[in-house]
């Protein structure tokens, strides 16, 4: 009677213990849920390789705070795709995705001067205007000097790299103010292309442990933002 009793409780005993291995083995595969589109994702390229990690890139991506010694310059060592954003070259820093702006459209276009030349990317503007909304270059983009509206198109020379938004003919571009993260890398002067036009600039939020003032530390023209002396900071451009 016991023989058949501990029997009876082994078979029990080793179908729980089966059907928490089917759990715990089902529950390993579960794909993780992918990040909301403000969510803050953290990416980071050991040993100098390049890494992808996989977020929502649909409305843009900002660099809110990097954690390594290595330089994150846009695209060199980090960027972009369909799929998430990449590091690379040593690159370890947290990313937000900018998330959905309701009822905000941008038409932008990226057009590259390659090895120097002067470029010209076609475009149906039909009168609209044109403005710069990010430079990706390290070369300056300045408008009527490398870059450049025509009838059809958007030109860009002397290595200017860019995001360019097409605003509609009668409307202009879209309201409300456009974010733009600029950085001073090794306490040296850099400038962020990005059209300003008459427009104020505003310091959002600093990021970077040394201080951001104005006319000192960071500053603005008509082309784009410049900070200077270890400045880090995300600003709104008009």
């Amino acid at each position: 009677m016991t023989g058949a009793f501990g029997f009876r409780l082994a078979r029990v005993a080793g179908g729980i213990a089966l059907a928490c291995a089917w759990t715990a083995a089902f529950a390993g595969t579960e794909p993780a849920p992918a990040p909301a589109a403000d969510a803050v994702v953290r990416c980071e390229s050991e040993d100098l390789r390049r890494v992808q990690c996989p977020m929502d890139t649909s409305s843009g991506v900002d660099l809110v705070r990097q954690l390594s010694e290595n330089a994150c310059i846009r695209e060199v060592d980090w960027g972009v795709d369909t799929q998430g954003v990449w590091v690379a070259r040593g690159c370890r820093a947290e990313f937000r995705g900018r998330g959905q702006v309701t009822g905000v459209t941008r038409h932008v276009i990226r057009c590259e001067s390659g090895r120097g030349s002067l470029t010209s990317c076609a475009v149906n503007l039909r009168g609209a205007p044109v403005r710069l909304l990010r430079q990706l270059s390290s070369l300056p983009c300045r408008q009527g000097e490398t870059w450049g509206a025509g009838r059809n198109e958007v030109w860009v020379a002397r290595g200017c790299k860019g995001e360019f938004e097409v605003g509609a003919r009668e409307g202009g571009f879209p309201p409300g103010p456009r974010l733009l993260t600029c950085e001073s890398k090794g306490r040296l002067k850099r400038f962020c292309g990005a059209s300003v036009g008459d427009g104020k600039v505003i310091l959002v939020r600093q990021l970077s442990g040394m201080t951001c003032e104005q006319g000192e530390s960071w500053g603005w023209e008509r082309d784009g933002v410049w900070v200077d002396h270890g400045c880090r900071a995300e600003f709104a451009l008009p």
